[in-house]
């Protein structure tokens, strides 16, 4: 999986390239996951050293041990013709999980986690094409459906997801997330077809 070409498609007025993320993307890709997931406000700010370093490992980790049937990062390049090199604008994961983890024989699906695009080149179609690169890998793998959660109070994430196709399929118990304080979650589907 690793060693496939790239998923790269144009954009006006920026190109756009996919590919799988490598290790020496690291420090580019902690800087957009923890600015994307991370407040920098009040006394957050103070905790986001340990929170990068936490982000890295862990990042480190599965780039290096996860099977590339199993497990993928991509990571979205924008190339500015005022610029030597592209810079990495986005990242996504797609990882296969199990319908229950206790069993052994259980049946994998795709999920998407940690979209992240870089604040200054948001709504310029970079997380549309992570989540297309995302379908191929999934159709790549035999898989013919993809499933994300997104908060419910996550309005631009959402958005971006229905124009994209996915429809909610399950909502988080109201009584646990009144009780957590926390907003629902919503599990989302896409059918995915070979000839879109």
């Amino acid at each position: 999986m690793l060693n496939q070409p790239s998923y790269g498609v144009s954009f006006n007025p920026l190109h756009i390239s996919v590919r799988p993320a490598q290790v020496n993307d690291l420090a580019e890709l902690v800087e957009v996951l923890a600015d994307s997931f991370y407040p920098r406000a009040g006394m957050m700010r103070w905790f986001l050293p340990i929170l990068r370093l936490g982000v890295y490992e862990d990042l480190r980790y599965r780039l290096r041990s996860s099977l590339p049937s199993n497990y993928v990062c991509l990571v979205a390049f924008v190339f500015v013709p005022s610029r030597d090199k592209p810079d990495l604008a986005g990242t996504v994961e797609i990882s296969l999980r199990s319908t229950n983890p206790f069993q052994f024989h259980s049946l994998p699906y795709p999920y998407l986690s940690n979209l992240a695009v870089r604040l200054d080149v948001r709504r310029q179609g970079v997380a549309q094409k992570l989540l297309h690169a995302c379908e191929r890998v999934a159709l790549d793998l035999g898989f013919e459906d993809l499933y994300l959660h997104v908060l419910e109070d996550n309005h631009q994430a959402r958005q971006l997801y229905a124009k994209a196709g996915y429809q909610t399929q399950q909502e988080s118990s109201f009584w646990q997330c009144w009780f957590l304080g926390q907003p629902r979650k919503l599990l989302l589907h896409k059918r995915l077809s070979r000839f879109s």
